[in-house]
């Protein structure tokens, strides 16, 4: 019965991070640098909010969309921290994450043959729904621009099938942001053209010199904002995402959401509340922990003689691996991992612009990091 299978599901695969995840997973003492999950417990008060929710049988069904007391709040937390104006009532959805956000969206304004731009090296999230569309992923290589999808990189590439661009700042893998000017550029040139932007801006509480800059302050009418509380709020396992966008869209949107999960979680709605209300500045106790790391691993790989770009945001370091080593990404992350017990994820799970490459995450602790660091230090100058 295998042949009558989806086709377009048999020929996605599991995703590189997983699939390396998975295969170290089991090595003794092994430190590792791979899962993009903060290292912080889900702050208590938020916490709190969610066994009340249990206690008070919030356990019922909500609004589609999400109850309204929290889209009220999404909209209002957005406002305050990027200066994005949305309508609670039509122009934002609460999704099962972040992930379930970028389905929906995906497959609402995505058909037969429709290009999406993706800057190389990418999060491996978006190229399976696209394909599964029967969209074309559109990769563009941006290693030498500092890993910036600049609006030079893009105009190459913009043909009449284009239908969407994603720009997911700051970005997983490298931790690259764009600047407000940059973004401006890009808005004023898809302004006039049949060309939607999906902006996955889940690292935007975790930005270090500049603040956060939403796309969608100059270009709303055309704009997708993901967001979600997964890393603002550690709350990974908790599953509440955002999708903001006009009425246009959200009303289409919707009823893709509807028939795929009904509502998201209540439980955990009501935590969500908590956590965009009492818990607005919750992800400065974390930014600041992560800045410290940041530079601390910056130094470290940059006094081995690694070539690094040092991120804006979010938890990573997308890392070159030196010329002196004759390794494809993954065979270099599954010999480090077997040999120094230090496990990386591989660059080519990012997109074939991703080989040569391999990512680090921060989102451990200082003794993890140090410990880490020194092991892969010594596994350098072995090579040396």
């Amino acid at each position: 019965m295998d042949h009558l299978i989806n086709k377009s599901v048999k020929n996605i695969e599991i995703s590189g991070i997983r699939k390396f995840f998975n295969l170290v997973a089991d090595i003794e003492d092994l430190i590792s640098f791979t899962i993009g999950q903060p290292d912080f417990p889900t702050p208590e008060h938020v916490k709190a909010a969610g066994i009340r929710a249990i206690e008070e049988d919030f356990t019922s069904y909500t609004h589609n969309a999400g109850t309204l007391e929290l889209r009220k709040a999404a909209c209002e937390f957005v406002e305050t921290k990027y200066n994005l104006h949305y309508k609670a009532e039509s122009e934002v959805i609460v999704t099962m994450g972040a992930s379930e956000a970028i389905d929906i969206a995906f497959r609402t304004i995505l058909g037969e043959e429709a290009e999406v731009l993706l800057p190389g090296p990418i999060y491996p999230g978006y190229e399976p729904i696209i394909r599964m569309m029967g969209a074309v992923p559109v990769h563009v290589d941006i290693r030498k621009n500092q890993f910036r999808f600049t609006l030079d990189m893009i105009k190459p590439y913009i043909t009449d099938k284009t239908r969407c661009i994603v720009l997911p700042y700051p970005s997983n893998p490298t931790g690259v942001s764009l600047s407000s000017g940059e973004l401006k550029e890009i808005a004023d040139f898809i302004r006039e053209k049949d060309i939607f932007i999906l902006a996955d801006e889940i690292y935007s509480e975790l930005t270090f010199e500049q603040k956060h800059t939403s796309i969608a302050s100059f270009l709303k009418e055309k704009t997708i904002v993901i967001n979600g509380l997964s890393k603002s709020h550690s709350m990974t396992g908790w599953r509440i995402g955002f999708l903001f966008a006009p009425e246009y869209l959200t009303k289409h949107i919707l009823k893709v959401h509807q028939y795929n999960v009904s509502c998201a979680n209540s439980i955990a709605q009501k935590a969500a509340y908590e956590a965009l209300t009492a818990g607005i500045n919750d992800a400065d106790i974390m930014k600041e922990e992560y800045s410290k790391r940041r530079e601390y691993v910056n130094n470290r790989l940059t006094a081995m003689g690694l070539e690094v770009v040092k991120p804006d945001g979010a938890f990573y370091f997308f890392v070159k691996i030196p010329d002196a080593i004759p390794l494809n990404s993954f065979d270099f992350a599954l010999k480090l991992a077997l040999e120094s017990k230090v496990a990386v994820v591989p660059g080519s799970a990012f997109s074939e612009y991703g080989e040569g490459f391999f990512r680090i995450s921060f989102a451990c602790s200082m003794a993890d990091l140090e410990q880490g660091l020194n092991k892969m230090e010594s596994f350098f100058k072995k090579w040396k």
